[in-house]
């Protein structure tokens, strides 16, 4: 499946921030029956997250250096080991995805809330808030020096090739095998607002076997502990047959996985790069956090980064 971007839509010519704050609420992810609120806010310098039970504890800023684990999710942590924030990519992907280059967001603990549909409450917020231009902040765009493949296990693969001159925009090519219901798929599309938004309709998955662990002996083990899971908000998929109703189809094929994972999980990571936006276009064969988060650790550790001049 292919997504073009709309006509006449242009990146950005200068950094973004929000119109105003705005509060969202869900049921935690990682504890059952508590709901936890995220307070969004206007901001310079990038984007952070404050831990307001944490008052002797500085932001955790949003980069790749404060990335603390990426075995199941995305988890930022800077400081104390008490100061972190868990499955933190359904929240930072809005960077990059909506075009938001600073923000706060303040919660009153670790775990985030986990929605019926993918992002977008929290995109709705943003959308419905709105987002300004700060005009004496000029955007810096960045590729990378050259072409870039870094492989990982089973086959699969990340590749960003540099972008084209003139070029201030990602062109995403993302597919996906899995031992389930789910098998192959594979999506085509230039990151922009509108297939961001497209994309964060689509809820994480899982297998029905994490599903069962979760709901049984996911208080005693940490890798299981999604506790707030439900047969509405997660994609269960079996062997040969979904566990729920999927969503996003496309000649009569669900595509949500692969949308997630390209959407909420690939630009999220890519939206740790803290210096500016990304332009190019990139590859992802069965990738998954762990080699997302290692990709962007090793383009900062190599220096691969390059800016692109505006015109």
């Amino acid at each position: 499946m292919c997504f073009s971007a709309p006509d006449g839509w242009q990146p950005d010519r200068y950094e973004t921030t929000l119109k105003a704050p705005f509060t969202i609420d869900g049921p935690g992810t990682y504890s059952k029956g508590r709901k936890t609120t995220l307070t969004f806010a206007p901001s310079k310098g990038g984007w952070f997250f404050d831990r307001q039970d944490q008052p002797e504890q500085l932001p955790i800023r949003i980069c790749a250096s404060n990335v603390w684990t990426a075995q199941r999710s995305i988890v930022l942590r800077s400081g104390a080991q008490s100061n972190y924030m868990r499955m933190t990519e359904h929240i930072i992907a809005n960077r990059l995805g909506l075009g938001l280059d600073n923000v706060v967001v303040g919660s009153m603990n670790g775990d985030p809330p986990l929605f019926d549909v993918g992002s977008m409450p929290i995109v709705d917020a943003i959308v419905q808030t709105g987002i300004i231009q700060d005009t004496s902040r000029p955007l810096k765009y960045f590729t990378v020096k050259e072409d870039v493949i870094l492989p990982g296990p089973h086959g699969s693969f990340l590749r960003f090739e540099p972008a084209k001159e003139g070029q201030r925009t990602l062109f995403l090519d993302v597919a996906i095998d899995f031992p389930t219901a789910i098998g192959k798929q594979r999506i085509q599309f230039d990151l922009c607002p509108q297939s961001f938004t497209h994309g964060a309709h689509a809820r994480t998955n899982c297998s029905r076997r994490e599903m069962f662990l979760a709901r049984t002996i996911g208080k005693l083990f940490a890798d299981f502990r999604n506790l707030g899971y439900t047969n509405k908000n997660i994609l269960i998929a079996g062997k040969h047959k979904y566990y729920n109703e999927p969503a996003m189809l496309h000649n009569g094929k669900s595509l949500e996985a692969v949308w997630h994972r390209a959407c909420l999980d690939l630009v999220a990571a890519l939206s740790l790069f803290d210096k500016g936006r990304l332009a190019g276009n990139i590859t992802s064969y069965k990738a998954g956090h762990c080699l997302d988060c290692r990709f962007m650790t090793l383009m900062e550790i190599n220096n691969l980064w390059q800016e692109i001049p505006l015109t």
